[in-house]
């Protein structure tokens, strides 16, 4: 693409009162995006109303800038790290949006150059969930998402924290086990942001790991922070891209449950994990459950009801470990903070009161010692002592072999 080429597309996307019904209707009249700002204004006023077409004949005042910061993040790219930005009518343009009300004019791609291919995999399923989930909510979004990888889906997600880093994870090492060389695309992150930086800052290493094995994608321009309307908006093209999607635990109301709707309003498969009835966190889920997602235990589920899933078609091979890595390119996001990254299982997880941090460890399931005390981290007296206090404040119940779980609430 050249730079008046893309300068066009950006101003289109940066013009105030240019929504993307009166932007399609523009190119589908001018036929091509630089053509329609040569336009005169009595053409343009046959397409849109003298309000806009005012708006167009002035170039926004954030414009030079983009233009100016987009060329310097896409000469950044390497051998190892591809960067695009991929318009309406681009051969790698995913298809899948074009049957969207409001598709984006472009996308912003960042991650190894094989991985690109995986923008026109049919084999996809999205896996969502609460940003605040329970230990055992981490665990299935993890499994899950290793064992779907390693049998070659594509699992998409928003890295967002909790379920949705987990996800991330999951399929990374699901991909890592099966195998697979740097470079094929493990995962697929939509983003609520520029791709010159990460929200959440504690997601920055998995998102360094996701450019080096799949793709980030955005469809906001650099410079774009972490604004709360964006992450719905973002939601329709998890949806869109994926075959269907999993649920893994969801409130009421959640941002997991408008992906849910939305894949149901495009007739996707919507499955989901139940959980405890005491457990907030799965209300989300047995809502879906009653609408008519699927109910599902294990990956195999999925599978059998998306058989088309499986086999995946091999995408291109990415150059080899040796020929270099990430960490030798210009770092592709913006150096904002300096926060301690997130483990894996600790996404949400953080209560400073020691038995609140108990009980958010045991979650809602039978859990036995040792597995709470790896999620906790304590050593083996203070753990103790608190299983203690709140059996005796009535909040937990032994159930003899070193297992515990949470009295009923109801």
């Amino acid at each position: 693409m050249s730079r008046d080429e893309l300068g066009a597309w950006l101003r289109l996307i940066l013009t105030p009162g240019i929504g993307s019904v009166s932007a399609y209707e523009l190119l589908r009249v001018f036929g091509h995006v630089e053509a329609l700002f040569e336009a005169s204004p009595a053409a343009l006023r046959l397409v849109v109303s003298p309000r806009q077409t005012e708006s167009l004949l002035q170039a926004p005042p954030l414009w030079d800038g983009l233009l100016s910061r987009t060329l310097a993040w896409l000469d950044a790219a390497t051998p190892q790290q591809h960067r695009a930005v991929i318009t309406l009518g681009d051969p790698l343009y995913p298809s899948a949006f074009l049957n969207l009300d409001d598709p984006p004019l472009l996308i912003h791609a960042l991650g190894a150059p094989a991985a690109f291919a995986a923008l026109q995999n049919p084999k996809t399923l999205a896996v969502v969930g609460s940003r605040n989930p329970t230990p055992a909510g981490l665990d299935n979004a993890f499994a899950f998402s290793q064992h779907l990888a390693e049998k070659g889906v594509l699992i998409v997600s928003g890295l967002a924290r909790g379920i949705d880093g987990a996800a991330h994870r999951g399929a990374l090492q699901g991909s890592h086990s099966q195998g697979a060389p740097v470079g094929t695309a493990a995962t697929l992150a939509f983003v609520g942001t520029g791709l010159d930086q990460v929200y959440p800052q504690a997601h920055r290493e998995l998102a360094q790991r996701i450019a080096q094995q799949g793709l980030l994608i955005s469809e906001y321009p650099l410079g774009t922070p972490p604004l709360a309307s964006n992450f719905p908006k973002r939601n329709r093209l998890i949806s869109a891209f994926s075959q269907g999607v999993l649920v893994v635990e969801a409130g009421l109301p959640s941002g997991s449950l408008v992906t849910a709707r939305l894949s149901m309003e495009q007739g996707k498969e919507v499955f989901a994990i139940p959980g405890s009835i005491h457990s907030p966190a799965s209300r989300g889920c047995h809502a879906l459950i009653k609408q008519g997602a699927k109910l599902v235990e294990k990956a195999q589920d999925i599978l059998d009801e998306l058989p088309h899933l499986l086999p995946v078609l091999p995408l291109l091979q990415a150059a080899s470990p040796a020929s270099g890595s990430l960490s030798e390119a210009p770092p592709p996001f913006s150096e904002t903070s300096t926060e301690k990254f997130s483990e894996p299982f600790t996404d949400g997880l953080k209560p400073t009161d020691p038995d609140q941090a108990v009980l958010a460890a045991l979650g809602y399931e039978v859990v036995d010692l040792d597995t709470l005390q790896a999620r906790c981290g304590w050593a083996t007296p203070a753990l103790q002592a608190a299983l203690m206090r709140l059996e005796l404040s009535d909040q937990i119940a032994p159930l003899g072999g070193g297992f515990f779980q949470r009295r009923g609430l109801a």
